[in-house]
């Protein structure tokens, strides 16, 4: 079997191949409690206002602000209190001249109300207060529709469910929530010098770390993953195990056999099931032989199978295609400028993706490489939270120099909270 010519391509270029495939966005329905991690298929529009009423935002005294013109630290202006109303409850008295109501944060301001006065502006006696200061129309009220108005767009359609989104959700009464169907995702661990992870070791042989990875990754995002195994040495049967995850899953992810050499099967399997090889080399260290194929809507993925290659091209190539088949808005990992904190003076004629350590300081981000850093490394991507990003073309970095920064936690930084 012949070796294939790679030509490699800028990283944005291979990443801008990826997106610009047409792929099918799929809408479900999941239940409010379940939806999390998931993205919006609709735009999801308010049904009533928020606040639904005035109310107040404090502890503290309704009252009519007319009655307050004219208080003053000499000239104090005293309030009977006529009713007491908690959160959820409403007064039916009508308030008169300086006359109040002993009102809870949230409860809905009495009728003749319309200002608040709060707990500690006031000197309380048993059935009276009185107040040194007048109180503006509306002051210390929430006002009725403030936040959202009816008809307004509260969530847009692409955008992740967090916590915050299922509160909106369960404002307006979503028991049902329309998402986008995630994708599930085949692992296929290739190479014959790989064990199982339960396997003893043997000579020339290494541990599957790569196929756990890989899922568990996919896992992070809450896609189904399956398991598969290519038997390298025979490609009619690799040609079957691809079709097969193919039929059972919406993209393939392949780790390994996709270096340059005799026993690449990959190429032949793309060509066996017609798919369009995207491309086949990207200009990045590690994991320049990334290869990524699009196939009847399907993506395929051929990862390298050094450890720290495979992650970076899961964290580049398969996390926005999985965002975008999810339909989201926002498929990109998040970048940040740090400063870097070591010295750093290996050539990049590519572009080149560093495991490192981020930390948040007072004075701004900062950034340190995690350990032993070629692209077999294994144990550094456990100490990692983030990848440095050095463009191609330079002579290294030395400490002090600002850098461009992916995140790949969610919980990226292990700041302290300073108060």
């Amino acid at each position: 079997m012949s070796v294939e010519k790679r030509t490699p391509i800028p990283v944005k270029e291979a990443i801008s191949r990826v997106m610009k495939q047409n792929v099918e966005v799929r809408k479900t329905q999941v239940k409010l409690d379940d939806s999390l991690g998931y993205v919006l298929a609709e735009d999801i529009v308010a049904t009533y206002d928020i606040p639904r009423f005035n109310k107040s935002p404090y502890d503290g005294f309704a009252i009519r602000s007319e009655d307050s013109k004219g208080a003053s630290g000499e000239h104090r202006i005293e309030f009977e209190v006529i009713d007491h109303i908690g959160a959820g409850s409403v007064s039916n008295k009508k308030i008169g001249k300086n006359q109040a109501v002993r009102i809870m944060t949230g409860a809905q301001i009495p009728e003749d109300a319309d200002a608040v006065v709060m707990f500690e502006q006031t000197v309380e006696s048993e059935t009276t207060f009185t107040i040194r200061k007048p109180f503006e129309h509306f002051e210390n009220v929430s006002l009725k529709g403030e936040e959202t108005t009816t008809g307004d767009i509260v969530l847009q359609k692409g955008q992740h469910i967090n916590p915050g989104t299922i509160a909106v959700l369960a404002t307006y009464g979503y028991t049902e929530v329309p998402v986008a169907m995630k994708p599930s995702v085949a692992v296929i661990a290739t190479g014959s010098e790989l064990l199982e992870v339960e396997d003893e070791l043997e000579p020339g042989k290494i541990r599957n770390s790569n196929g756990p990875m890989i899922k568990a990754l996919a896992e992070s995002f809450g896609l189904e993953v399956g398991a598969y195994k290519i038997q390298q040495d025979d490609l009619e049967s690799s040609i079957q195990v691809v079709k097969e995850a193919l039929s059972q899953h919406d993209m393939v992810i392949t780790t390994g056999g996709v270096s340059v050499g005799d026993f690449d099967y990959l190429p032949e399997i793309y060509k066996a099931i017609n798919a369009d090889v995207l491309f086949n080399k990207a200009a990045q260290r590690p994991g320049s032989v990334t290869t990524v194929a699009f196939a009847n809507g399907q993506y395929l993925f051929g990862l390298s199978g050094n450890p720290s290659a495979c992650f970076t091209g899961f964290e580049l190539y398969v996390k926005p295609a999985v965002n975008k088949i999810m339909g989201a808005k926002a498929c990109y990992p998040q970048m940040i400028k740090a400063t870097l904190m070591e010295d750093f003076t290996k050539a990049n004629p590519f572009t080149r993706f560093i495991r490192a350590k981020a930390t948040l300081t007072p004075a701004g981000a900062t950034v340190v490489p995690s350990g032993f850093n070629k692209s077999g490394a294994v144990v550094a991507i456990a100490h990692a939270n983030a990848m440095i990003m050095l463009p191609g073309g330079t002579r290294g970095f030395k400490a002090g120099h600002t850098v461009d920064v992916l995140l790949t936690e969610s919980n990226a930084f292990e700041e302290e909270l300073l108060l």
